[in-house]
Formats: C-alpha cells, structure tokens, sequence
C-alpha cells in the first residue's frame, strides 16, 4: 500500500446517502447480501456504522454493536478490486479501537467456514476460535457453519 493512499484514506460514520455505494459492495461480495432494510436499521439503531473511502470512493464499510463488555463485529467487507491491501485490517483495527473506547473486555464476530482469507485476517490480529455455529450462514444448496471468533482486548 503506498504512503500516498494512506494519506488519502479515512474512515467515517456511515450516512444513509451512502447505502448506494454500500448496498453495490454488499452485492458484489456476498452472494446473499444484506437488505437496505439492515443497513437503515442498523444505522437507525445507533449501531456502530463506517464506510472506508479513497477520496470521495467507498472502498469498504463495517458494523458493530456495543454492550456490557463486549462487541459484536456484525459485517466488514472491501470490495473485490482493494481486497488483499490491507484495507480489511484497517477496518478492523478502527472496530477494534472503537470496542475498547466503549470499555469491552472482548470483540466477537462470526466467520463462513469457507471464507479462509477472512478467516487468516482475523487469526492474524490476535481473535481466537470459541465455537461453531451449525447452518449460521445460507448457502447455495443449503446452509454454511459459522466459525464464532473472539478477541481478547
């Protein structure tokens, strides 16, 4: 990743004229995508909602909740063409952050069995393997496990 796009890159809360953007990066990684409906709702909620974005282009975006202790990273993504630069992890690492600032004792996400590239990420930064959730995830042909992942902060 160059210096150069790191100077230009942010995070910031997510508005709702951004769900154009999001919803094309929603559709374009996952093969069932969340609704509209779940990002309104989640943003409505006062769930912990940012995009990442290039100069004006959202590149990425995440959700997370806070309670007593804990967080609960509901979805981060990056779209196809800037995965694999680091942009993941910083989104994360931003949660992360945030997790702390809200005084969690630990951050919590669930991962699909097959998603080893996320998977690796998240294992990378220190979250650990807790539990299996069986059929979490639909799935062409049926439904995926989910590997529930915890970090210690």
């Amino acid at each position: 990743m160059s210096a150069q796009l790191k100077e230009i890159s942010r995070i910031r809360k997510m508005l709702m004229k951004d769900l154009d953007a999001v919803m094309l990066i929603e559709q374009e990684i996952f093969i069932f995508p969340w609704t509209r409906g779940n990002f309104i709702d989640s943003i409505s909620s006062g769930y912990h909602c940012y995009v990442l974005e290039i100069d004006s282009l959202i590149i990425g975006y995440g959700l997370m909740t806070t309670g007593p202790g804990e967080a609960h990273i509901l979805t981060l993504s990056v779209t196809l063409q800037w995965q694999r630069e680091g942009w993941g992890e910083k989104l994360l690492q931003h949660f992360i952050f945030l997790a702390k600032e809200h005084d969690a004792q630990s951050v919590f996400l669930e991962v699909r069995k097959s998603n080893f590239g996320a998977a690796k990420l998240y294992e990378r930064i220190g979250f650990k393997q807790v539990a299996t959730r069986a059929g979490y995830y639909p799935a062409m042909g049926g439904r995926e496990d989910a590997i529930v992942m915890e970090l210690i902060l």
